[in-house]
C-alpha cells in the first residue's frame, strides 16, 4: 500500500518564511529569519511552464505559515488559472479555525489541506507549538473543511521525544474525520549534526506508537505515509514508508543546511534492497549509535 498522492504530479513551492507558532520540533526556526520565499517572478514562471506544459496536476503552497499571506486566495485563483487541476496548502491550521477564511480558501481553489497535527489533544499539542489555543483552531478549521464539498484533508505530525507515544490518541482524536484522506508521521530530524534539543527519539522506543498509529489509521480507511525511520524495524507495515516528495522550489541555500542531517548512514546500506530508507542520520547516530544490533538488511524488496 501506498500514499494516495503521487508525489511526481506535485510542485511545491515556498511562499512564505514567517510563522506565528514557536514548535519545540521547527526544523528550521534558526533559518527562517534570513531564507527568502519564492519570488512573485517565479511563481508567475512555474504557472506559466505548466500552462504550456501540463507537467503537473497539483500545486502546494507552502512555507513557515502560508496563511500568513494575505494574498493566498489570489495566488490559488492563478493557480486554478495556469490549469492546475489542484491546490494544497500546508499549514498549522489556526487560521482554519475561522469559517469565513477556510470558505475563502475554497472558493479561491485550495481543494487540499495540509494541516499539521502535533498532540493527541489541547494540553498536548498546544505544548509542543508554545501557541495556547492552537489545537483547538486547528481542529475547529477541520471540521470546518470536514463540512465542505470537493475538499480533502491531510494531517502531518512530527514524531519526536515528546510526542511519540501520542501517535494512537492522534488517530483516535481525527477519526470521526470524513474528508481526511492521509495521515503523515514525520520522525524527527534536527537539521544539525548533534540533537541540542533532546527531540530525537530511538526508533526501537518509538516502534510500537508508530507500528499501532499507522494500523489504526489503515482500519480507519487513510492512507499512511511514515518519513524518515527505518524500512526494516516497521517488518509488515514498511509499505507505509515513503520518504519521496514532490518536486520543491526552495531557497538554494535551505539545501546547505539539510546537509548538516547526513542522512543514508547504515551499516547495511550497500546489502539492503531497500531503495526508500534513508538509513540513519548524523545526529541519531551521535545519540543512540548505528544500531547494529537492531537493524537488518531487506532482501529482494525494492528493488
Amino acid at each position: 500500500m501506498t500514499g494516495r498522492y503521487d508525489h511526481a504530479a506535485y510542485v511545491s513551492l515556498t511562499m512564505e518564511f514567517r510563522c506565528n507558532l514557536k514548535c519545540v520540533h521547527c526544523m528550521i526556526e534558526g533559518t527562517m529569519d534570513w531564507l527568502a520565499p519564492e519570488s512573485d517572478a517565479h511563481f508567475e514562471a512555474v504557472l506559466s511552464e505548466n500552462l504550456r506544459t501540463r507537467r503537473w496536476t497539483g500545486l502546494i503552497l507552502t512555507g513557515s505559515e502560508i496563511t500568513l499571506r494575505k494574498d493566498l486566495p489570489e495566488l490559488a485563483r492563478r493557480a486554478r488559472a495556469s490549469g492546475f487541476e489542484h491546490v494544497r496548502i500546508q499549514t498549522h491550521g489556526m487560521h482554519l479555525g475561522q469559517p469565513s477564511f477556510c470558505r475563502r480558501l475554497v472558493e479561491a481553489g485550495v481543494d487540499e489541506f495540509f494541516v499539521s497535527i502535533a498532540g493527541s489533544d489541547a494540553a498536548t499539542h498546544d505544548a509542543l507549538t508554545l501557541v495556547p489555543g492552537s489545537f483547538e483552531k486547528a481542529m475547529r478549521g477541520l471540521e470546518t473543511l470536514d463540512a465542505m464539498h470537493g475538499v480533502e484533508t491531510l494531517t502531518n505530525t512530527v514524531v519526536t521525544a515528546r510526542s511519540y507515544h501520542l501517535l494512537p490518541g492522534i488517530v483516535q482524536r481525527l477519526a470521526h474525520l470524513k474528508r481526511l484522506t492521509q495521515m503523515e508521521f514525520w520522525v524527527y530530524f534536527p537539521m544539525a549534526e548533534r540533537d541540542e534539543k533532546d527531540l530525537v527519539a530511538s526508533h526501537a522506543v518509538v516502534l510500537p506508537y508508530l507500528r499501532e498509529a499507522v494500523a489504526e489509521a489503515r482500519a480507519l480507511g487513510r492512507a499512511v505515509e511514515v518519513k524518515n525511520f527505518p524500512e526494516c524495524l516497521l517488518g509488515d507495515l514498511g509499505d507505509a514508508l515513503a520518504n519521496g516528495q514532490p518536486e520543491l522550489h526552495i531557497d538554494p541555500d535551505f539545501w546547505r543546511e539539510f546537509e548538516r542531517n547526513g542522512f543514508y548512514q547504515c551499516i547495511h546500506r550497500e546489502s539492503c534492497a531497500s531503495r526508500e530508507c534513508l538509513g540513519l542520520n548524523s545526529a541519531y547516530i551521535a545519540k543512540f549509535g548505528t544500531e547494529a544490533d537492531l537493524l537488518r538488511p531487506l532482501r529482494g524488496r525494492r528493488v
